[in-house]
């Protein structure tokens, strides 16, 4: 490249010892901004590829032909009036022309638009052709026309079918050495125009192109330089609109060709034709016809591909099982698939030509329509013109059923035909399938009512839109449920539920909701028998007497399952809306008052009071009281005294417990139900029983003969490991098994006898003693007795407290205290508050007792002092 330079060089330096003219300064010049622009470029390249690690071959092509130019036109004032139709200096100019050429076309890097590659080279020739033609008419034929020989036209010619190659390339990409390439198409732009006046300088014998002109590609090369230097742009994608343009140009150029050909030829022709505009005529011509017939080919191949794709669109909407149909604006069906017969039972000659909307449902006709005049209207710009439409409706078969389907609308123009494809599948098994998933959503699967989610819903609802006026809501709980499906097992228990949901559905009135609550649960909603409005009354005993023949409606008579008769009971609470209560609210209270029902032994109806709703609230918060105490250890155990009413004698002391809550005394009958029903009895009865063996225990190390009495409860008795917690309790603290009396009353060997008599029988066995307490008020039987163990029954104080004023329990009691006798048991009396009481039961031969006459429960501090004075006379203790 630095011999070329030189070259050039030393060629311009002795032409300006021959000849100092405007050429030599135009070409002066070329050569100084060529160089410029090719060391720029150079230096731009390696500093691209510092950058990113690679170099722009792009720039170094210009580079390349940015010498060889400057080695030509430092040549050309040596090698002019040489007798050859291109000297050397022309090639070089060629040379770096085409150089130049393909180094603009490098900076678009892909192709600026779609077209293939012949369509590409036609444009670029039909747009040389074009120009050339242009030129020719307005300026070079009446030059040529003059001169005295001919001078060639080769080298502008060859630089204006470059120029025109790389153009639409250059101007239709959005590289990021667009600039450059810009830069570089300027460059050939003002090379063209310099060539085409140095080959008029030729013919007419001028000194050369004028100053103005040759300083024009000077003046590109220096854009050229500048290019490596600017900030580099950010590739964007090709702009639609500058394909059109760039597809668009060279018809363009050859229609303004045609124009200028025909006005010339209009107005004369000044010089005889020459055979060049013909040729060239001719060839524009050739390529048009050409491109038109590859345009044609073009637009069959996209038309048969069209056609293939609708039919392998149908075919495909056909297997998945859609009916496809072809239908106009107006409904009319064009076209329909033969899947039609198979769906509903048409076949598709007596569909086509009848509307479609004569098929639909009359309430989806406006959807379709409206989509229809969506997708035909005139104007494709408008906002309601849509592209596809999905419409759900129903279709009449031919056996007269209406099935449930989606159709896909979309538009299907043809043949200066604006039709609609409709693609309709038949969903009646998912809407089959949907009905089914909801109703299973909102009903229960075992009586078939509604469920819990759907009553909630309903009692919202109903409530949003009535008021509290003319409602109520009623629980039912069947009482003695739990024991079914323990003895007849779970589907008989749900056979069950059944039998019981169709009587309550008999009784409930149609325009009111039933529904199975959870378990053994039922709800309804009266919507028309609230506390609410005129008449009031009548309608709150309206929703009472309903209560009362669901409860007579249960347990009527017994039901039949498993080939046998079981008879049940109902509990059921009523609730009346009221103003400002939520429907959750409604629900709860009548739960509440359901419960309290059960609570009262069942069979029996209760309206929910707000009373009812507290003790609700006291009994959690007891609860929660409670278990903070057993942690804050807030309790503390009392021992009453039991005594041999012959001697005075202190023979036991029954554990009591109590609870001092902030420093307050709290009485056993208000936390000892909540600590059963809460389960915390157990642990609570656990300590219990260590404290008071422990206790025991030190007082019998002090050779105090005592014995240790406990309650206990039917949720501590059935508690895992309660043997064995027993066991534990009398090895830490040393106290004789004979020592400890367990005491039990009588309903606990009634329910849950088997596992009762069972834990209290391994007790037995342990060596502990028993007894039954509050003896005569329950419903133990003498079977019970004889099936367990027991060493000591104790009389109801309410025995007790008649002696001396009602023969009947003094009576009752002689019967009891002879009977333990006769059964070997030992005898207490509860409760002995009066003198008389405690002469008539030693009159009786009852051997033991204790109350406060006897002894007040006490501390274990006071238990200590009453057995110092080993138990003063009982008379003095009164």
């Amino acid at each position: 490249m630095s011999a070329a330079a030189g070259l050039g060089a030393v060629a311009l330096a002795a032409a300006l010892l021959v000849n100092g003219s405007s050429v030599v300064v135009t070409a002066v010049a070329g050569v100084v901004a060529g160089l410029i622009a090719a060391v720029s470029l150079l230096v731009g390249s390696v500093r691209a590829a510092r950058r990113s690690r690679r170099r722009s071959s792009s720039l170094r092509w210009l580079a390349f032909g940015a010498v060889t130019w400057v080695a030509g036109v430092g040549v050309r004032p040596l090698a002019d009036g040489t007798p050859f139709v291109l000297t050397f200096a022309d090639v070089l100019l060629l040379v770096g022309t085409l150089l130049l050429a393909f180094g603009s076309g490098r900076t678009a890097r892909r192709p600026a638009y779609g077209s293939s590659l012949l369509q590409y080279v036609a444009g670029a020739y039909l747009s040389a052709a074009s120009l050339f033609t242009i030129c020719w008419v307005l300026l070079l034929a009446p030059i040529y026309a003059k001169a005295d020989e001919p001078t060639s036209l080769a080298s502008p010619v060859l630089c204006l079918l470059a120029t025109c190659a790389v153009a639409p390339a250059v101007l239709a990409a959005r590289s990021p050495e667009r600039r450059a390439g810009l830069a570089a198409l300027a460059v050939l732009g003002t090379i063209t125009v310099d060539e085409f006046a140095t080959s008029i300088g030729r013919a007419t014998a001028s000194e050369g192109p004028p100053l103005v002109v040759g300083m024009l590609a000077p003046v590109a090369f220096l854009l050229l330089a500048a290019t490596p230097w600017s900030s580099r742009t950010r590739a964007r994608q090709a702009s639609p609109a500058a394909a059109v343009v760039v597809d668009g140009a060279p018809l363009a150029l050859v229609a303004v060709a045609t124009v200028v050909v025909a006005v010339r030829a209009l107005a004369g022709w000044p010089q005889p034709l020459t055979p060049m505009l013909p040729v060239v005529a001719g060839s524009v011509m050739l390529v048009l016809l050409v491109k038109v017939f590859f345009l044609d080919l073009s637009t069959t191949s996209m038309r048969a591909t069209l056609e293939s794709g609708e039919r392998r669109l149908i075919q495909l909407a056909e297997n998945a099982g859609d009916v496809v149909l072809v239908v106009d604006h107006d409904g009319l069906i064009q076209e329909i698939g033969s899947d039609v017969e198979a769906m509903y039972g048409y076949t598709p000659q007596e569909l086509v030509g009848q509307t479609v909307f004569g098929y639909l449902h009359s309430e989806d006709v406006p959807a379709l329509q409206a989509a229809l005049r969506a997708m035909t209207t005139e104007d494709d710009s408008s906002p309601d013109r849509l592209g596809a439409c999905r419409v759900s409706c129903r279709v009449r078969a031919a056996d007269g059923t209406w099935r449930p389907a989606e159709s896909v609308a979309t538009r299907h123009p043809r043949e200066a035909e604006d039709l609609v494809l409709i693609s309709t599948r038949d969903v009646s098994d998912q809407v089959a399938l949907r009905n089914q998933v909801a109703h299973l959503t909102f009903h229960d699967g075992v009586t078939g009512l509604p469920n819990r989610a759907y009553f909630e819903e309903r009692t919202r609802e109903v409530l949003a839109h009535r008021g509290a006026a003319r409602m109520a809501v009623v629980f039912i709980d069947l009482d003695g449920f739990t024991g079914v499906n323990d003895s007849v097992g779970h589907a008989s228990g749900d056979y069950l539920l059944s039998q019981a949901a169709r009587r309550l559905r008999a009784a409930v009135n149609s325009d009111d909701t039933l529904a199975r609550w959870g378990g053994d649960e039922f709800a309804v909603l009266l919507e028309s028998g609230g506390a609410g409005g005129s008449g009031a009354a009548a309608e709150a005993q309206s929703a009472i007497d309903l209560a009362e023949r669901l409860v007579r409606a249960v347990s009527s008579e017994p039901f039949r399952v498993a080939d046998r008769d079981i008879a049940l009971t109902a509990s059921v609470g009523v609730a009346f809306a009221e103003e400002g209560v939520p429907a959750g609210d409604l629900i709860r209270n009548a739960d509440v008052a359901m419960t309290r029902a059960k609570e009262l032994g069942g069979r029996r109806v209760e309206v929910f009071a707000a009373h009812m709703h507290a003790d609700v609230v006291r009994r959690l918060e007891l609860a929660a009281d409670l278990q903070r105490a057993l942690l804050a250890e807030q309790f503390a155990v009392e021992y009453q005294p039991v005594v041999d009413l012959a001697t005075s004698r202190v023979t036991a002391v029954e554990a009591l417990v109590r609870w001092w809550s902030g420093g307050a005394f709290v009485p056993p009958q208000q936390f000892l139900g909540a600590a059963e029903d809460t389960g915390l009895i157990v642990p609570l009865g656990e300590w219990i029983l260590r404290e008071a063996c422990r206790e025991v225990a030190a007082w019998r190390a002090s050779a105090w003969d005592i014995g240790l009495s406990l309650n206990l409860s039917s949720r501590q008795i059935t508690a895992p490991r309660f043997v064995e917690t027993v066991e534990a309790a009398l090895a830490e603290s040393g106290l004789p098994a004979s020592a400890l009396t367990l005491e039990v009353i009588e309903e606990m060997l009634v329910e849950d006898a088997e596992e009762v008599i069972a834990r209290l029988s391994s007790l037995r066995a342990l060596g502990v003693r028993l007894a039954i307490d509050d003896f005569g008020t329950g419903y133990a039987s003498l079977a019970l007795l004889r099936q367990l163990p027991v060493d000591m029954i104790k009389i109801d104080p309410s025995f007790v407290s008649g002696l001396g004023c009602d023969e009947t329990l003094t009576l009752l009691t002689r019967t009891i205290v002879r009977l333990g006798h006769d059964l070997g048991l030992i005898v207490v009396a509860e409760g002995i508050e009066r003198p008389e009481q405690l002469e008539l039961l030693r009159e009786m031969g009852c051997t033991r007792g204790q109350g406060y006459l006897v002894a007040r429960p006490m501390a274990a501090r006071g238990v200590d002092s009453l057995m110092r004075t080993n138990c003063t006379p009982l008379q003095n203790t009164a």
